[in-house]
Formats: C-alpha cells, sequence, structure tokens
C-alpha cells in the first residue's frame, strides 16, 4: 500500500468529514510511531520497569476504551497483570488500595479532564508510579503525573480544519503509544529479548499497511450494512478481551456520529443478556482477531442467526466467523493478525459504519451540541472538565484490625 497520493486526495474530498478523518489514519501511523518509539524508550528507566508489579490504564470515553484494549498486550507483552477501568471507578474506588509498585498510566487527549486528572493524581498519593498519556503537555493531567508520554497529532488541514468530528485520530494514537509502551516496558523487564521486541515493533508500523486495506474493503461493506439496516433503531456490538474495548468505542463512534443508539457487550454476556431482547432483528456485529474468542464467537453467531438477528462480522480472512455473517455484511481485517494488536484494525469498520450511517440519516455529529448541551467547557452543563475532583484519597470507612 502506498502513502496518500494526489489521485487520493481527490477521492477523500468526495467523501463526508469522518470518512475522510479514516482516511488518513493509516498515515497517522506512519507519521507516529517513531516519535512515540522513542518517548516509549526514555520514559522510565530499565531498574524502575524490573521493579513494576501492577499496571492499571484508566481514562474517560475513547482513552478508557483504548486502555481497555491495551490490556491484553501489557500482560503479554510486558508481563505484568494489568486491569483497565474508568476514570472515576479507578479514582474513587481502585486507587485507595492500590498494591505497591504500581503502574497508573492516565490517558487523556487534552489532558483536561476532570476524573482523569482526579484520578492520576489520587494514584500518586496512593504511592504509584503515574504518567500522563495525552496529547496536552501543558494541562492538568500532565502537571499531576511523574511524567508525560505526549501523543499530539497533527491538525487536520484543508477543509476539515476546525471541524469537530468524533474522535479517531487521537484514539489510534493513544493504541499506539500503549503498546509500544507495553512491548519497552517487557524489554525493559527481559521479558522480551530484544530481537523480539524489534519484531512486535515493526509489526505495529506494518498495520498502517493493513489499516488501508481494511478501509479500502470495509468501505462497500458498510454502505451494504447501512442500506441493509436502515430502518435499525439499536445496534449491538459485541468483542471479548481487547476487542471489548472496540465494541465499546465503535458504539461512541455510532452515537456521537448518527446519534442512534449503540451499545457494547462482551461477547459471553450477550449470551446471558442480549439473547433475550424482544425485537428479533436487532442488527448485531460479532468483532473478533479469530483468536482466543474464535470458538466462542461462532456459537454466538449461530445463536444470533438462529434467533432472527442480522449480523455483521468482523474478523480476519482466514477466519472461521468469515462465513457467519449475512451476505455481504462481512469486515475483512488484514493479516497477519496478532489478537493483542488487533483492535489498531478492527476499530476501523465500526468508524466506516458510523459515518456512513450519519450521512445516509443526514444527522449532524454530536446533534451540534443542540437542545441544552455545550461544547463550552468540554460540554457545558455535564462539566466534563470542570467537575468538582477530590483532592485526597477516600478512606477505608470499614474499621479493620
Amino acid at each position: 500500500m502506498g502513502r496518500v497520493t494526489a489521485q487520493n486526495k481527490a477521492r477523500m474530498s468526495q467523501r463526508s468529514p469522518l470518512l475522510q478523518q479514516v482516511d488518513t489514519l493509516p498515515e497517522l501511523v506512519r507519521e507516529l510511531i517513531d516519535p512515540l518509539l522513542r518517548q516509549a524508550e526514555a520514559l522510565f528507566s530499565p531498574v524502575r520497569s524490573r521493579e513494576l508489579q501492577q499496571v492499571y490504564l484508566t481514562g474517560c470515553g475513547d482513552s478508557y476504551h483504548a486502555g481497555v484494549n491495551a490490556e491484553m498486550a501489557f500482560s503479554q507483552l510486558a508481563g505484568l497483570p494489568c486491569r483497565a477501568a474508568t476514570a472515576m471507578q479507578f479514582g474513587r474506588y481502585i486507587a485507595p488500595t492500590i498494591p505497591p509498585n504500581s503502574l497508573v498510566l492516565a490517558v487523556s487527549v487534552s489532558g483536561m479532564v476532570s476524573r482523569t486528572i482526579e484520578a492520576l493524581d489520587l494514584a500518586g498519593q496512593a504511592g504509584a508510579l503515574t504518567a500522563a498519556v495525552t496529547g496536552n503537555r501543558r494541562a492538568g493531567l500532565a502537571e499531576v503525573g511523574k511524567t508525560v508520554l505526549h501523543t499530539a497529532v497533527p491538525a487536520l488541514s484543508g477543509e476539515l480544519k476546525g471541524l469537530i468530528l468524533p474522535g479517531a485520530r487521537s484514539y489510534i494514537a493513544s493504541q499506539l503509544a500503549l503498546y509500544l509502551l507495553a512491548i519497552q516496558i517487557g524489554q525493559d523487564r527481559r521479558w522480551l529479548n530484544k530481537k523480539m521486541a524489534n519484531v512486535l515493533r515493526r509489526e505495529l508500523a506494518d498495520t498502517a499497511d493493513q489499516m488501508e486495506a481494511v478501509i479500502a474493503a470495509g468501505d462497500h461493506a458498510a454502505r451494504e450494512v447501512v442500506l441493509a439496516w436502515q430502518k435499525a433503531q439499536v445496534f449491538v456490538y459485541c468483542g471479548s478481551g481487547p476487542n471489548f474495548g472496540t465494541a465499546l468505542f465503535s458504539a461512541a463512534k455510532l452515537l456521537e456520529a448518527s446519534g442512534d443508539t449503540g451499545t457494547a457487550q462482551d461477547m459471553e454476556e450477550w449470551a446471558h443478556l442480549e439473547y433475550f431482547a424482544r425485537e428479533p432483528a436487532t442488527p448485531t456485529i460479532l468483532i473478533s482477531a479469530g483468536g482466543r474468542d474464535q470458538d466462542r464467537a461462532l456459537e454466538v453467531a449461530t445463536a444470533a442467526k438462529t434467533i432472527g438477528r442480522r449480523l455483521a462480522i468482523i474478523a480476519p480472512l482466514d477466519s472461521a466467523l468469515a462465513g457467519a455473517a449475512e451476505d455481504g455484511l462481512y469486515f475483512p481485517l488484514s493479516g497477519p493478525v496478532r489478537e493483542c494488536f488487533s483492535p489498531m484494525q478492527a476499530c476501523l469498520p465500526g468508524l466506516l459504519l458510523a459515518a456512513h450511517r450519519a450521512e445516509q440519516i443526514g444527522e449532524v455529529y454530536f446533534r451540534g451540541f443542540g437542545g441544552g448541551r455545550s461544547i463550552k467547557g468540554g460540554g457545558g452543563i455535564s462539566r466534563i472538565r470542570k467537575s468538582h475532583r477530590l483532592k485526597t484519597l477516600p478512606q477505608n470507612d470499614i474499621q479493620v484490625r
């Protein structure tokens, strides 16, 4: 796959703003991987990395989803137990009891989200090694973290300049940064030898070409899906392991772009819950890297079709799941696909679906911040950036010996 050519730029300019943003993602990976790799190498000393016993990943919205995606990478590649939690859950309920030698990585593109700043601040008070993974070195998150992994992305140009779009570029930057850091910590801890660490870094670099292939193949499939499902009211995304984060992200992009209700569910939990939903034809999208979850995903696909669900599949070309989707409703991932890195590709069909759905129904992204909503101050009345923050760790209110 090549870089963005004049012909590609002309094609992109005829697409909706969100689709144009998606088209920029492979080139963004090429631009960011070396700078992020250098930062990951310098973030912690090998001695400090070898002292770590636990990793926590926290954030809000897309930043939390990126953390869910990266759990498997830290456990496999860094050899450390890893837990992702929303900033509210982590700061107020987990931070007070985190074990010694914990690393807490708080992700926020703006660096100004109150809950994420609070979570990282409280983690520091609990004695953790803290790092802000952010696109803003001067904001509050960077101030409370012991160190910063800077993930700023180049601004969009042309007709996209200044537009407020459902986030994609910053999400890819956060994912890439977390994966590279997992590799580096694994190398520093001697969990990975240098040769294997470099193989993994090359795989991440190669995802740029794979992403181009997924976008090219998935664009037509997305058009077919929104046409087939144009009367739908609710869309369900299912994934497991790293791609539960992909399901969360995909549902979020649909909500932001088109205003439709998108829900995310764990693959197994779907069989316990959504299986009993009243509407037979509820659109259901199964997301799998063809890895540890493939056998269960096949069973869920059979169950979904048996009870009348409209089914789309996101999975590798060589996956047994490829034949489980309805005709034309299959999004191929480009191989080879390492499961812990698969969200880099698997998030793209959800973005394409969200973009085409919004275009199909003529919806304005984020509802134009109308109806009492406001973009001012990071969400107006929702107070995302101006919410009251706890200044000290919550105390245990149970008497212990």
